[in-house]
């Protein structure tokens, strides 16, 4: 386990050694402590290692990443894990807004709350949610899985595209052009196994399925309205 005191070492230099690791690295097994709130720690990682963030995090923690696995021991401020290609995150605590905006691949897991945003134009990324999410979640949504073990706030996948969204709770509105789904053999595999990945208990039947009505995808005038 290597450890880096980020009140010691600095952003920039904590950053630039994790960026080092190549691919076949032997110094798999990260550690970072006092990070204090601070932004864009573990940012654009490329390599298959493991980072512990031992604290809670600004903005954008674990943006762009790939192949690594990024733990916060705490709660996540906005953008975490933006634009995340591939990989693992898993935050113990609470996410702030935008969590895995424009994420192309990768998990993203919460164990607490997700707050306003999560998952917007979300574009292959899976995100599991075992607490609540806040209004206008997987806005523009394109593909991936948002699943959620409690609560959607208002506007739930307005203007989605292919994304799916699995809640077990309650829906406060659904956002234009989304609407309930079917749920078949197919959907219960997919939701049993990311919530496997994501070592949450819970079961899938339990759930509804949420996506695009796809009365959107072209522009009609009788539909200027809900644009």
């Amino acid at each position: 386990m290597q450890t880096i005191d980020l009140s010691d070492v600095g952003l920039r230099e904590t950053n630039k050694t994790l960026h080092a690791q190549a691919a076949d690295t032997n110094q798999t097994q990260w550690e970072i402590i006092n990070p204090r709130g601070s932004h864009a720690i573990a940012c654009g990682l490329d390599a298959p290692i493991e980072v512990t963030v031992k604290g809670s995090t600004g903005y954008y923690c674990a943006g762009m990443n790939q192949q690594a696995t990024v733990n916060i021991r705490g709660s996540a401020g906005p953008g975490t894990g933006e634009n995340i290609m591939s990989g693992k995150i898993v935050i113990e605590g609470d996410a702030s807004q935008y969590l895995g905006a424009t994420g192309h691949g990768g998990l993203i897991v919460v164990k607490g709350n997700a707050s306003s945003r999560c998952g917007i134009s979300m574009k292959g990324v899976n995100i599991v949610v075992q607490g609540n999410i806040g209004h206008m979640s997987a806005f523009m949504g394109q593909s991936g899985n948002l699943v959620v073990c409690g609560d959607a706030g208002d506007a739930l996948g307005d203007s989605c595209y292919e994304a799916q969204f699995f809640v077990r709770g309650s829906v406060k509105s659904l956002g234009a052009d989304c609407e309930k789904k079917e749920m078949r053999d197919e959907h219960l595999t997919l939701l049993q196994g990311l919530l496997d990945e994501a070592g949450i208990d819970a079961d899938p039947k339990d759930f509804t399925r949420y996506g695009s009505a796809r009365n959107l995808y072209n522009f009609d005038v009788d539909n200027a309205g809900a644009y």
